[in-house]
């Protein structure tokens, strides 16, 4: 391919919407561009490293015995009624009318279509067992799309489902897919985390998110380097020290204390001067539409997947004002446990603590030397609050860290939470009919190469592994006026091509050779094959690697043996 009919637009300056370094570099890049918020197109470039994940995802499927398929986009509404996820999904679901008075959903997931379609060809064990993917867009109307194709309203997603006859069928069919998603993100190059995770709305039983540390992660996980545990940070499990005093052993005398202005955890702290950990932060929630209050140490925040899985509800959110005065009595952000009437929890981090700060329950005003026990009763203690960098590893008791996240990718097991409802079932040998035990696995396509910039890159640009490279060499004649540079680098580049080697050649005669570099640079193709006069008078060219920077001279009649072996002893 020749650059001058490749279509590469690219740009000096960094977008001014742009936050991420990947999302700056894939338009300075001419990878993509926007549409309008969350929706992108893929220009030449992006579109050939798009292709190269989407091959790479499709190879290890097929390997690990997985069938593809395409399901439609457009879903009748009744489906995720029927397993109840319309409700779930709420309003991130773009959802429309038809002219035949249908409602239809652009769909953001694919359970029920995939289940549907099984339910309908399935009938008896020996069909099983079956895993079906595709690689197909989604539709998500995110409030903020972000970080470019990071979180965008429109994707690409890849989509397996196993269905099984068991579950021991099941932990062999998500064993096959853990084992694939490894080596799909190794030949990707991205530095990888496994973690144990929730399932959210997907629902099943086991759940692990694939993550990439970085700094743009909206999620955020808990890793121990002792002993490689890692968990996001929604399931990570907080070890509580039962033999802990708290921060005060004594029981001083209850007090109320002015504190006008002061709301928050920080504004108490600092007009009291005490430390955040000294107080205690009382939230009022609405679980399952029922009122009830949850303490945690003012430092700490609570974590909700928890508190649901604690106390067995399904919906949890932090009460309105509204609600909080009528179940208080007081203003929202002087809420305290004394007095009470609702249902009060409290995390395991302040059992055996004494005189903490409160609030009051009343406006501008907090309480002092509070205690547990003497001046209010706590109905049950539990794991409550995210893990933080200052907690043990809940597996060896070493260091924990929490780093920020991008999810690349997210396994379930989901059970029978699709095929009850939908009907999906088989007849066992008994002639017994019974549901199919699914599995569902996904992963996020466009997040693949904006995780991989994210991670490989520098001043000058993308340095892309060989494996998602839209071109694996550029050749980049100095001098295309000179009938000698421009002879040797068109036979350098035919060569190259009958080599099957992924060739492209900047054969621009307006640019110079700085802006040819700059422009290579910021691709990011790894092998830069450098043709000038001055080195062809020595009977040399230059091949410069993009990763490390390193030149190196080779005589031209070994020009191309040397590129192709380069190319073919890249690690990624």
């Amino acid at each position: 391919m020749r650059w001058s009919r490749s279509f590469i637009p690219t740009i000096k300056e960094d977008p001014q919407e742009a936050e991420a370094i990947s999302h700056k570099l894939m338009v300075r890049a001419g990878l993509i561009r926007r549409l309008t918020a969350g929706a992108y197109s893929y220009l030449p470039m992006g579109f050939r490293a798009l292709e190269k994940a989407q091959k790479i995802i499709s190879e290890e499927m097929n390997a690990a015995g997985a069938a593809q398929l395409l399901m439609p986009a457009l879903q009748p509404i009744e489906l995720w009624e029927r397993t109840g996820r319309d409700k779930v999904i709420g309003d991130v679901m773009i959802r429309f009318i038809d002219r035949h008075g249908r409602q239809i959903a652009l769909g953001p997931t694919h359970e029920e279509v995939v289940t549907d379609i099984v339910a309908h060809e399935v009938r008896s064990y020996k069909d099983l067992p079956v895993i079906l993917y595709q690689i197909q867009s989604k539709f998500r109307d995110e409030i903020r799309p972000r970080f470019g194709v990071v979180r965008s309203s429109e994707f690409i997603m890849k989509d397996a489902y196993s269905f099984d006859v068991d579950a021991e069928g099941l932990e062999e069919s998500y064993k096959k897919m853990f084992a694939a998603y490894c080596r799909i993100f190794e030949r990707c190059a991205l530095p990888y985390v496994p973690v144990e995770a929730d399932s959210g709305m997907m629902g099943g039983s086991v759940s692990h998110e694939f993550m990439v540390p970085s700094e743009i992660g909206e999620d955020r996980i808990a890793v121990c380097s002792s002993c490689k545990y890692s968990a996001s940070l929604e399931v990570a499990p907080v070890v509580h020290n039962e033999d802990d005093p708290g921060m005060n052993s004594a029981k001083d005398v209850l007090g109320e204390v002015s504190t006008p202005g002061s709301s928050s955890v920080k504004d108490v702290s600092a007009y009291l001067k005490v430390k955040e950990s000294d107080l205690i932060k009382t939230l009022i929630f609405k679980a399952d539409d029922i009122p009830l209050a949850v303490l945690l140490r003012g430092d700490h925040d609570a974590n909700e997947t928890k508190i649901k899985k604690e106390l067995g509800i399904r919906t949890l959110s932090l009460a309105d004002a509204a609600l909080v005065e009528k179940v208080t009595g007081g203003a929202m952000g002087f809420s305290g446990p004394l007095g009470l009437s609702i249902p009060v929890y409290a995390d395991n981090s302040i059992r055996e603590a004494k005189n903490w700060v409160a609030g009051a329950n009343k406006k501008d005003t907090h309480l002092v030397n509070v205690c547990n026990d003497r001046d209010f009763k706590v109905s049950k203690f539990i794991d409550a609050r995210l893990i933080t960098g200052d907690d043990p590893c809940p597996k060896c008791g070493k260091k924990i860290e929490v780093k920020n996240a991008v999810e690349i990718g997210h396994t379930f097991k989901l059970g029978t939470k699709y095929s009850e409802p939908l009907g999906a079932g088989y007849l066992d040998r008994n002639g017994v009919q019974k549901p199919i035990v699914m599995g569902c696995y996904g992963i996020g396509v466009n997040r693949i190469l904006a995780t991989c910039i994210e991670t490989s890159h520098d001043k000058d640009g993308i340095i892309w592994p060989k494996s998602l490279a839209p071109f694996a060499v550029v050749v980049i004649p100095l001098n295309r006026d000179d009938a000698e540079v421009s002879r040797i680098s068109e036979k350098i580049y035919a060569e190259l091509l009958r080599e099957n080697v992924e060739v492209l050649l900047d054969d621009r005669d307006n640019k110079s050779p700085g802006v040819k570099f700059k422009d290579s640079d910021l691709v990011g193709f790894p092998l830069q094959v450098i043709i000038g006069k001055k080195s062809l008078e020595n009977g040399k060219i230059e091949i410069k690697t993009r990763k490390t920077g390193e030149k190196s001279l080779v005589d031209i009649d070994m020009a191309v043996t040397c590129i192709k072996k380069m190319v073919s002893n890249a690690v990624s």
